[in-house]
């Protein structure tokens, strides 16, 4: 059986790759955070399959997670005594752009979008 930990590293090592050669100018650290709670969480709460899928489009770069849970991710308080987590879908929604959720007809898609910001003249 393949860790949990090894499927995110991979993630995460498959994000940094994508980014550098096609949105550079994306904030890596928190694609890979974003990368790295999505596929924690998909691992850790859908019984079936997910996939992760990264996109550049000129001025965007869009992190999608498709998995086969219809429910959508649900806030949680986070828990400061230890262990209880609950900070992950908070992260993602601060650390990107834009975040949707999209029913499928086998599951969902969450994705993360963050858009290049104007260059300072």
């Amino acid at each position: 059986m393949i860790s949990p930990y090894a499927d995110c590293a991979s993630a995460r090592d498959t994000a940094a790759r994508f980014v550098a050669e096609h949105c550079p100018w994306a904030d890596l650290d928190a694609v890979q955070l974003v990368v790295t709670e999505l596929t924690a969480n998909a691992l850790r709460h859908t019984e079936g399959w997910w996939r992760l899928r990264l996109c550049a489009e000129p001025g965007e770069l869009a992190v999608e997670l498709d998995d086969s849970e219809p429910a959508a991710p649900a806030p949680r308080k986070p828990d400061f005594s230890g262990g209880g987590g609950g900070f992950g879908w908070h992260m993602v929604q601060s650390l990107a752009s834009r975040v949707e959720i999209l029913p499928t007809r086998v599951g969902k898609t969450i994705r993360a979008i963050w858009y290049r910001q104007a260059e300072a003249a």
